[in-house]
C-alpha cells in the first residue's frame, strides 16, 4: 500500500481510504462491516472517511465498535458536518460545529479525529464563524486537521483568504474519475497551489467503471442501480457510457488488472490526489480495490483509458 502526505498537514494516509456510505450501519450488516475493516487494515489501509449525516448517525456508531481496541494511532479518521441530522440540526454554524463534533467523536468513541470535514459549504452562515469555529475544534485538540468536500473555487479561495488567523483546510473531497473530471479546471490546481490534497470520492463513478453494467441489460440483482439508491447515478448508466467503459477491457486486460483497478490506478495517478474512497460490502470486494494503490501500469495505457471515455464524460 502506497502513503502518501494529507496536504501539508504532515498527516500521512494510505492512498486508498475506506468509505461508509450507503454501507456501514445501514446498507450491510455489521457482521459483514467488520469484516470489511479487517480486510481494509490486513492490506495496508490506514485511513477511514465517514460522516456525522451517514445512516443519521449509525455508520459513526458502528466504527466506534468497530475500531475499540484498535490502537489509536494506527488509523487516520475522518468526519463530515453540515447535512440536516433533524430539523434543525443542520449547517456550519459556530453552534453547530462544536454540536457536531462532540457528537461524532461520542459515537466514534475516541478523544479526536484526524480530519473533520464540511460535507458542503454553507451559504447561511458567514464564512469567518464557520472558520473561527473549526480553528476552536482543531485548536481544542478534537480534530488534528480540517477540509471540505464540494466548495466552488470562489468559496475555498476565500477560505484560505482567512489564514491566518484561522487555521488553514489541508483537504478537498470532490467527485472525481475517468467519467467526472469538474475538478482538474480550477480545485484541484488551486488546492495544490495551496498545500490542500484530494481525497476522491466516487472513483468507480458509483460502481460504472468496474464494468458490470453492460448496455441494454437490466442491471444486476443487488448492484447500486438496482437499488433505491440508483436515482444516484443519472448519467453514468446511458448506453453510450456504458459502450465506451466495456472498451477499457483489453487495456484492463493488457495490464493484468481489473476494470476497477484500472479506474482507481488512473485516479491515484493524477496531479494532487492523495487518496481515493472506496466503498465495500464484501471484503474481497474491497481487497480487489485495494490493491489498485500498488499497480504500476504504463502511463501510455492510463492515458488510452482516459481518451477513450473523453467523448461520453460526464463532466
Amino acid at each position: 500500500m502506497q502513503y502518501r502526505q494529507l496536504g501539508d498537514s504532515g498527516i500521512e494516509v494510505s492512498a486508498i481510504c475506506l468509505g461508509s456510505w450507503l454501507t456501514f450501519g445501514a446498507g450491510v450488516d455489521d457482521g459483514t462491516g467488520r469484516a470489511c475493516v479487517d480486510a481494509a487494515f490486513d492490506a495496508g489501509i490506514n485511513f477511514i472517511d465517514t460522516a456525522n449525516v451517514y445512516g443519521l448517525g449509525g455508520a459513526e456508531a458502528f466504527l466506534g465498535a468497530a475500531l475499540k481496541g484498535r490502537p489509536r494511532d494506527s488509523y487516520v479518521l475522518a468526519t463530515k458536518l453540515f447535512f440536516p441530522m433533524s430539523d434543525t440540526d443542520k449547517g456550519l454554524s459556530a453552534a453547530q460545529v462544536a454540536k457536531q463534533i462532540d457528537a461524532s467523536l461520542t459515537r466514534l468513541g475516541t478523544d479526536y479525529v484526524d480530519l473533520y470535514q464540511c460535507h458542503r459549504y454553507d451559504p447561511d452562515t458567514p464564512l469567518e464563524e464557520t472558520m473561527a469555529a473549526l480553528s476552536e475544534v482543531v485548536k481544542s485538540g478534537k480534530a488534528r486537521a480540517i477540509g471540505f468536500s464540494e466548495w466552488a473555487p470562489e468559496q475555498i479561495q476565500a477560505a484560505i483568504d482567512l489564514s491566518p488567523p484561522c487555521v488553514k483546510f489541508v483537504s478537498s473531497q470532490p467527485q472525481y474519475s475517468l467519467l467526472y473530471r469538474r475538478a482538474e479546471a480550477k480545485v484541484i490546481p488551486l488546492s495544490i497551489a495551496n498545500g490542500i490534497g484530494q481525497i476522491v470520492w466516487s472513483p468507480l463513478a458509483m460502481g460504472v467503471l468496474s464494468g458490470k453494467y453492460a448496455p441494454g441489460d437490466a442491471a444486476p440483482a443487488n448492484s447500486r442501480a438496482a437499488s433505491d439508491d440508483g436515482h444516484f447515478m443519472g448519467r453514468y448508466l446511458a448506453d453510450e457510457v456504458l459502450e465506451a467503459v466495456q472498451k477499457l477491457k483489453p487495456i484492463a486486460d493488457g495490464a493484468g488488472c481489473s476494470m476497477a483497478q484500472l479506474a482507481i490506478a488512473w485516479v491515484l495517478a493524477q496531479p494532487g490526489i492523495t487518496s481515493a474512497i472506496v466503498g465495500a460490502s464484501r471484503p474481497e470486494q474491497l481487497r480487489e480495490t485495494a490493491a489498485a494503490a500498488d499497480l504500476a501500469i504504463d502511463s501510455a495505457a492510463l492515458a488510452e483509458a482516459a481518451a477513450i471515455l473523453e467523448g461520453v464524460r460526464i463532466s
